[in-house]
């Protein structure tokens, strides 16, 4: 396929603009501009979008933290580098896949970017078709990670539902009591147990407190969720 003219953005311009399809977008962060330009070519040859920036704080106000996409991330730039743009990622629990690159990397350096999460590391100048695989390899596991964050939020919405002794019970049910425990440990009669029950299936759209809890087990959430 021909390729397309890239979608340059130094400035952070349509970052967040609506795209095709989920996890086709990849933001290019390199001092680089003439990199930039090239790295964009050779993605958007392939139908993949970019979003490109010389500065990281353009990028990091840009950034959408919504938009399945991809992060290839130059180690050394001025001011803020690729390393302290990882970290900032990571405290704001971003599932974000980067791209690492560098033409001074060593083993050194790409250890601590493999450590804190990236999914790969590659050495300038890069071979155009490896570039290619890693990228596309990086957004289908941004797909994966942003469906399961989404998967996360729908449980943790449904629980936010509960009223406090609803939580209380349903900690208890993860635990394993049975509804006799439950209510001879909280005070109450088994008949109030059995409705909170009721009220927690209800409120959480679940068939069963087993399947609830299944949904939960999945997206990695315990009782300390509740």
């Amino acid at each position: 396929m021909a390729a397309t003219a890239p979608h340059r953005n130094t400035d952070g311009e349509g970052a967040g603009a609506d795209g095709p399809a989920p996890a086709d977008l990849v933001y290019v962060l390199d001092d680089d501009e003439q990199l930039c330009v090239s790295l964009a070519w050779l993605l958007e040859s392939v139908n993949i979008r970019t979003a490109c920036f010389t500065d990281a704080d353009a990028f990091l106000a840009a950034f959408d933290p919504e938009r399945p996409a991809c992060l290839v991330l130059d180690v050394r730039m001025p001011g803020t580098g690729g390393f302290r743009v990882q970290e900032l990622l990571n405290s704001r629990e971003c599932v974000l896949p980067i791209v690492f690159v560098s033409a001074h990397g060593d083993i050194t350096m790409s250890v601590r970017a493999l450590q804190q999460g990236a999914v790969d590391f590659l050495e300038k100048p890069y071979d155009p078709q490896r570039m290619l695989d890693v990228v596309q390899g990086a957004l289908r596991t941004a797909g994966d990670r942003y469906a399961r964050r989404a998967a996360r939020k729908a449980v943790e919405a449904r629980l936010c539902q509960l009223s406090p002794r609803e939580g209380e019970i349903l900690r208890r049910v993860i635990a394993g009591e049975p509804s006799k425990t439950i209510a001879r440990r909280l005070g109450i009669s088994l008949k109030t147990v059995d409705t909170h029950r009721a009220r927690i299936r209800q409120k959480t759209s679940a068939d069963t407190l087993g399947s609830l809890i299944g949904d939960m087990m999945r997206c990695g959430l315990d009782q300390t969720t509740v």
